[in-house]
Order: structure tokens, then C-alpha cells, then sequence
């Protein structure tokens, strides 16, 4: 089986995706076409132009299976190269564009959306990485059809549901590891482990640390995930405010010092405002860590509801106040968080998917 994956904007986790397919499935040849992760609006436009004009040699070659992440521009670049039809396409979703929360301000663009959903409607096999991801999408496709003017199809959500599937992420086998017992005198061992972002609601974790400090409660903090160039300024501002309490700031290069930290911490905390499937929450959950994270989005597929807090997405305020009534629980008794079971997210692992994965990709 030959093999062509298209990453058309090659964050780490679609990077570590793909390389994990490559390794696991057994491929003749499995060759990887990918792009950097800048230049958003232009990279999910240009890409079937720049490999089109680019790699035309190596895209007119014969394969088994073309694999497309759901940034590349498939429909338009199978105009430009008609051979990669012959091929089973299939595209892989670990994000929608429908469902991606827009800044306050920020003029809606409908171009990434519909480019990820020509890619879906062109495709034979479509996979997203949550039935959040999957549902959020379709709901999305169907609002963009009711919105716009004339000559419209119909049926186009049900085109799309009819040849899609959910298919995790799968977690590396080095994310599942026996959890580090703490001495009992350990005060509550907090992860935030996510991008640096707006969209992660970083605001919203600190705010609600800042009534634990307020309140002269302890805890020990790991603030880590990948910072980028820009990024939100409430990040200094704890950083200077909770310095009594962080015990790792910033990301951790190597992934054996990260893991370390993830199977030695309590908990694992999740703010976000939008999440597709959320590996940053399940490599931790597998490495021991309990996950406090808001009721929506992906969460509900795999943390239990005792582990989940009450969402109020458009009052800021008051979520805040119902994660820190929670955070202050488990700092007056960590032993609480410590003694109860824990999650099992084997489900999630390559030995649990790679046969489903064999399967997606068979003609």
C-alpha cells in the first residue's frame, strides 16, 4: 500500500499523528507532504497551489491512498493534479473551521470553512478525532447552507455524515505510565498544559488561582504547554502574582522531563473555549493526573462528570467562581484527589486503534 499524506499546516500534533502512522501501519511507502504552522488564512488557501505547481512529479506518481489533513485544499488540488482521484482519498479532521471561536471583533471569514468542507464532499473516507469534532461540523455545514442566498445543494451535511467515522488521536505508548505517589505532606499539585492562547481562556484558570492565593490556600503550579511570539499578557501577570506557588513555568523540551511532571502532578485543569479532541488533557489523564475540565466540547467523551465543572462559556465570571470553588476543595485535602480511582484512557492508545486505522485506509 503506497501511501501520500498531505499536512497542510504541520502543527506538533498533526506532526506526531502522522509520524505515528507511518510507524505503526506498515506501509510500502508512506511519504509525508507537509507545510509550517504560520500564515494561517493564506496556508489553507495556497497549499494545493504550491504543491501543485511544486510537487507535481512526486503527486503524479501512483498511489493507494491519498491521506489529507483538513486544511489541505483537496478539491482544488485534485483540479490541479486530476491523477490523485484515481487514488482512495480520504481526509482527516483534527479540527473544524465551522466550530473554531472567532475573536471579539474579527470579521467572519467563510473561506476555511468551506474549504474543509469541499475537501469532505470530495473525499471517499472522512475521519474526525471526536464525535464533538464530527457534530460540531455538520451542525456547522448545515448552518452555512441555511445562511446563504441561492443554489444551494441540499443534503449536504448527509453527504458528508455518510462517509465519516470517529477515529482518535491515538496517545503515544510512553504517555501511559505507572503514577508517582507524593508524600502525603505535598500540598495540591496543579498542570495547566496547553497553548499559549486566547482560546485555551488562560484568564479564566488564573483568575480562579488568584481567589485560592487570596484565600492562603497552597498549592504547587506547572504552567506548561507551547508559548508562541505573541501571546496573552495574563501569562505575566501570574506569573508575577502566583511566584510563591509555581514550581515549573513554560514548555518542557524534552518529553521525558514533561511526562515525569505529568505522572508526579495531581491535577490536570482545562479552561478552554474550544476543543476538538484534546490531547494535551488525555496525556496527562494517562499519565495519572485526575482532570478538572469545563462540561462541553470534547471533554464530555472522556472525562467522567464527577471531573467535570459547570460550563458558562458567555459568563466569564461565573465560571470562574464554580472552578475555584472546586480547585478550593481539593487544596484543603489533596488526599482527596490522590486516593480516588483513576481515568482509564487506554481506549486512546495505538494498540487500541491501529487496527481501525488499517481499516480506514484499505480500499
Amino acid at each position: 500500500m503506497r501511501v501520500l499524506c498531505l499536512s497542510a499546516y504541520d502543527a506538533g500534533s498533526h506532526r506526531r499523528w502522522h509520524e505515528g502512522l507511518a510507524a505503526r501501519l506498515g506501509a510500502d511507502t508512506f511519504t509525508t507532504l507537509s507545510l509550517p504552522p504560520r500564515y494561517f488564512r493564506w496556508r489553507i488557501r495556497g497549499n494545493s497551489l504550491y504543491w501543485a505547481h511544486e510537487w507535481r512529479e512526486l503527486l503524479e506518481q501512483s498511489w493507494d491512498v491519498v491521506l489529507a489533513t483538513s486544511m489541505v485544499d483537496l478539491s482544488a488540488l485534485r483540479g490541479f493534479v486530476p491523477s490523485l482521484a484515481d487514488a482512495l482519498n480520504v481526509v482527516y479532521f483534527h479540527e473544524n473551521q465551522f466550530a473554531y471561536p472567532t475573536s471579539s471583533g474579527q470579521h467572519e471569514d467563510i473561506t476555511p470553512a468551506v474549504v474543509n468542507l469541499y475537501s469532505a464532499l470530495c473525499a471517499d473516507r472522512v475521519a474526525f478525532n471526536s464525535r464533538y469534532n464530527l457534530e460540531s461540523f455538520l451542525a456547522g455545514t448545515r448552518d452555512f447552507a441555511s445562511r446563504m442566498p441561492d443554489y444551494v445543494p441540499e443534503g449536504l451535511a448527509d453527504a458528508v455524515e455518510g462517509r465519516s467515522r470517529v477515529l482518535p488521536v491515538p496517545l503515544a505508548p510512553a504517555c501511559f505510565a505507572e503514577h508517582d505517589a507524593p508524600s502525603p505532606s505535598r500540598p495540591l499539585s496543579i498542570v495547566w498544559n496547553h497553548r499559549w492562547e486566547y482560546d485555551k481562556a488562560p484568564s479564566r484558570f488564573f483568575d480562579a488561582l488568584d481567589r485560592l492565593h487570596q484565600r492562603g490556600l497552597d498549592f504547587e503550579l506547572h504552567v506548561l504547554g507551547e508559548r508562541f511570539r505573541s501571546y496573552p499578557k495574563v501569562f505575566d501577570r501570574a506569573h508575577e502574582a502566583l511566584a510563591d506557588h509555581i514550581a515549573t513555568w513554560g514548555y518542557v523540551e524534552s518529553a521525558d522531563d514533561y511526562r515525569a511532571i505529568l505522572r508526579r502532578a495531581d491535577l490536570v485543569v482545562s479552561t478552554s473555549l474550544h476543543e476538538f479532541q484534546g490531547l494535551a488533557m488525555l496525556e496527562a489523564i494517562a499519565a495519572g493526573c485526575r482532570p478538572l475540565a469545563p462540561d462541553r466540547l470534547a471533554y464530555r467523551e472522556y472525562v467522567p462528570e464527577a471531573w467535570r465543572y459547570e460550563s458558562f462559556v458567555d459568563d466569564a465570571d461565573r465560571e470562574v467562581a464554580v472552578l475555584a470553588g472546586r480547585l478550593a476543595e481539593f487544596a484543603e485535602d489533596p488526599q482527596r484527589v490522590r486516593d480516588s480511582d483513576a481515568i482509564d484512557v487506554s481506549r486512546y492508545s495505538w494498540d487500541a486503534l491501529s487496527d481501525a486505522y488499517q481499516e480506514l485506509l484499505e480500499a
